[in-house]
């Protein structure tokens, strides 16, 4: 994933690409053209490394709701000429969603915007499936032909269709439309069809029965990213299957010399069998010249879960060896954040410490770390925490930390959980209604009170609300 450019914490546009709940309490006590510059760089330049994993659609609608924001930011970013140059849909997607959300609180001008992209724009199916959810019959068929307009009438573009089709998130406006369009009705009877036949004409290439021959498989792979991971994958499945006690020198050797496929499909293997060779495997593997070996050592790390995991991960990264400096060492500290026992919590928190010296606030890692930190009831971590929280330009990670301080910082509950309660993630606000005191703070209750009559809240925060506020002892 690319890397968005992040301002400062503590700035508005800061707060708001982060998706925190003090950016919509700042935005409200901002300038209003600041805020709603602000809030347009946002939803026009999406400040999400991963959108997959975090929210910021419903998080912006409101704030324009607040704000009474117009829309002339987002129109002029949806039918700017990189539409026709730029067909990725991340380019347009967060802004199509708080289009959608705007739609559903009653925003008719957000719901026109939405109609007229369907009909011009490149990233017309993500508009279409916002439509769906919120628009009326006959809005929608009456966009029928300016999308069939998209697909030629030639055998291309039939297939095309179909694969529309077959792809949208939302079957409503196809359903409606082929009942008025027979080219519509035709394609959507035969996309099931094209799956299925995808999935016959696909190459049948399978190992032999014996682990010689797995491994030999293992090592046949397409040269595109990922495929030896994968294979591996699957080789490491059908040596579970295969192996035989006599093969274990076999599946030992290929572990210590063999290529990548066979190697890193071997380590996995040995790993789910915990074998007792395996510590040593990996530290050969870990200082391997090679790359490549170096990452099948790391990852097989992680997938310990025997009765040496622990022991080994211990050793590993144990400071007096030097470990905590190594890949190895931050390997085996992570797994230690994973399935390590209350004595490990020190130690954890000296590598959670360790990786924002290294690293920063940033790295897939740290949210491992963080997590173990709350399991572990980390109570050293939680300054270190705190820092994360409001340092972390991931939300996901920011409601990671959150949830580590709900278990480890006695002050959550009247501190981060207040401001938790306006943050992006569904996840985080559910935290904080669940542990937020709701005495002492004249904002908490009617915040409570607002999230629990919005219909586009998810149903996961609405029974936390609910539960707070029905509560004899609230």
């Amino acid at each position: 994933m690319f890397e968005p450019v992040i301002a400062p914490s503590a700035s508005l546009l800061g707060l708001l690409q982060r998706g925190r709940g003090d950016g919509q309490l700042h935005a409200l006590a901002a300038d209003r053209d600041e805020a709603i510059a602000a809030l347009e760089e946002c939803v026009t330049s999406d400040p999400r490394s991963d959108w997959q994993v975090e929210n910021r659609s419903l998080y912006y609608a409101r704030v324009y709701m607040d704000l009474e924001a117009p829309l002339g930011g987002i129109e002029r970013h949806l039918n700017c000429p990189d539409d026709f140059t730029d067909p990725d849909d991340n380019r347009t997607g967060l802004a199509l969603s708080v289009l959608g959300h705007l739609a559903g609180y009653g925003r008719r001008d957000a719901l026109l915007l939405l109609r007229q992209y369907a009909a011009t724009g490149t990233n017309w199916a993500w508009a279409l499936d916002e439509l769906a959810l919120r628009d009326d019959d006959a809005a929608l068929l009456a966009l029928a032909p300016a999308v069939l307009r998209r697909f030629p009438a030639d055998p291309q573009g039939e297939a095309e269709l179909r694969a529309a089709i077959r792809g949208a998130y939302e079957p409503r406006p196809w359903r409606l439309w082929a009942a008025q369009h027979p080219r519509i009705a035709a394609a959507g009877e035969q996309s099931p069809f094209d799956l299925w036949q995808r999935q016959f004409q696909r190459p049948a290439v399978t190992p032999g029965w014996s682990v010689a021959d797995v491994l030999a498989w293992a090592d046949q792979c397409e040269p595109e990213p990922g495929a030896v991971e994968r294979r591996a994958a699957a080789a490491a499945r059908c040596l579970a299957a295969v192996a035989r006690p006599e093969d274990r020198e076999l599946l030992h050797a290929a572990a210590r010399d063999g290529a990548e496929g066979p190697r890193r499909a071997a380590l996995r293997h040995l790993a789910d069998q915990d074998d007792p060779a395996l510590p040593a495997l990996i530290e050969a593997a870990a200082a391997a010249a090679d790359e490549r070996v170096v990452a099948a050592a790391l990852d097989t790390v992680g997938r310990m879960r025997g009765s040496q995991a622990l022991p080994a991960a211990r050793r590993w990264a144990d400071p007096a060896t030097g470990g905590t400096d190594s890949a190895l060492g931050e390997a085996a500290m992570l797994l230690l954040a994973d399935i390590g026992e209350a004595c490990d919590a020190p130690a954890v928190v000296t590598g959670l410490r360790r990786w924002l010296q290294v690293h920063g606030v940033r790295g897939a890692g740290l949210a491992a770390l963080v997590d173990g930190a709350g399991r572990l009831a980390a109570a050293g971590a939680v300054p270190t925490l705190r820092h994360i929280y409001g340092e972390a330009a991931s939300s996901d990670l920011r409601g990671r930390a959150a949830q580590a301080l709900a278990l480890t910082d006695p002050y959550f509950a009247c501190g981060p959980a207040v401001e938790c309660l306006w943050d992006c993630e569904e996840a985080t606000r559910e935290l904080a209604a669940r542990h937020v005191v709701t005495t002492g703070d004249a904002r908490v209750l009617e915040r409570l009170r607002r999230l629990a009559a919005d219909p586009a809240e998810e149903a996961e925060v609405h029974a936390a609300v609910r539960g707070r506020l029905t509560a004899r002892d609230r």
